[in-house]
């Protein structure tokens, strides 16, 4: 089935019809993202930037660019607003509900690629390998040392998977071919976990009690604000270790920088922010946090396969078709990505 638009309405009897105006959020990318937005730019006007805003029929964005009220008050012919993400937090999605702005996001994905880096950010928490590293290229490293930067081995540790969506269960199956325990905390029973030997958590708090690797897999909502605070963070195991590859707000980070400086939990591990790409006052400082810049999506595969969903529920909107991933908005039935 063709994903090109329709014609425009307005277009002249005879005439070659007007192809609808898309502007992104910043200068398109290359690399993975450059097959796809070609094909884009054969079926729309494609004007990288915002300056033809005015004009725009259809809007890319990326996470960390924020898409609100104002920015579609300076759109006023806007339709289509598609993310290059699966997540949607930074997009104003009453404001596009009021507008009648259908919002599409690529969920599905990017599960493999998140999953993985997230077991390398657990990884390097718990066998010191950025420590490691450094140590060897500062002439540190004076040969074998039986107490050298010891860790916490994985297998037949606790992992406390918070959020077992698609990413979370992917985590979960990658930990037991590690030989780990597996509890799960999510908003309702997970049976194919639980068939392979998962436990799910009968709380929040008795998950953190008894993890010895915290990883967070939950969207960004009104409720998971926060969700990881100073009492959560007193609650873990003094040598835990808290994974964080969703999003930076459920962890408030200032409260996590005061755990971490006081050793308890024993070191963090994130790839997304509370501010991002600003870091709380001491986090850099900290020996026992590793810290990436947002990852945990970036295997060429699974850049390219994201921005082919955003082209395709783009062109699926501006056509007047359903898109297959349309985000619920406020007055549609409540809905979350799967994380």
């Amino acid at each position: 089935m063709s994903h090109g638009p329709s014609p425009a309405p307005d277009a002249a009897p005879g005439s070659e019809p007007a192809r609808p105006v898309v502007c992104t959020t910043r200068p398109l990318p290359g690399g993975p993202f450059a097959g796809p937005f070609a094909r884009l730019a054969q079926e729309v006007d494609l004007r990288p930037g915002l300056e033809a805003l005015a004009e725009a029929e259809g809007l890319v964005c990326f996470p960390g660019d924020p898409v609100d009220a104002a920015l579609m008050a300076r759109a006023p012919r806007l339709r289509a607003i598609a993310t290059v993400s699966v997540g949607y937090d930074h997009i104003e999605l009453p404001a596009a509900a009021a507008r009648g702005i259908v919002v599409t996001h690529t969920p599905g994905v990017l599960t493999a690629a998140t999953a993985e880096l997230t077991f390398a950010l657990m990884l390097a928490a718990a066998r010191h390998l950025l420590a490691g590293d450094r140590l060897v290229r500062e002439g540190g490293f004076r040969g074998f040392d039986p107490e050298l930067l010891l860790g916490l081995e994985l297998e037949g540790a606790c992992l406390g998977v918070v959020g077992a969506g698609r990413i979370g269960s992917a985590v979960a199956e990658r930990a037991l071919a590690f030989g780990m325990r597996v509890l799960y905390h999510s908003r309702r029973p997970r049976p194919a976990l639980e068939a392979r030997g998962c436990a799910r958590a009968p709380s929040l708090a008795a998950l953190l009690e008894q993890a010895d690797v915290v990883s967070l897999h939950v969207p960004l909502t009104a409720e998971t604000y926060h969700l990881i605070g100073a009492r959560e963070l007193a609650l873990m195991r003094p040598h835990a270790i808290l994974v964080n590859t969703a999003r930076g707000p459920v962890v408030d980070e200032a409260a996590l920088v005061e755990a971490l400086a006081r050793g308890r939990p024993a070191a963090a591990a994130l790839d997304v922010y509370e501010r991002e790409p600003a870091l709380s006052p001491g986090l850099a400082a900290l020996p026992n946090a590793v810290l990436l810049p947002h990852l945990g999506s970036a295997t060429a595969r699974t850049r390219r396969r994201m921005a082919e969903l955003a082209v395709a529920g783009l062109l699926d909107a501006l056509a007047g078709r359903p898109p297959d991933h349309a985000v619920p908005l406020p007055d549609a039935p409540s809905a979350h990505p799967s994380s």
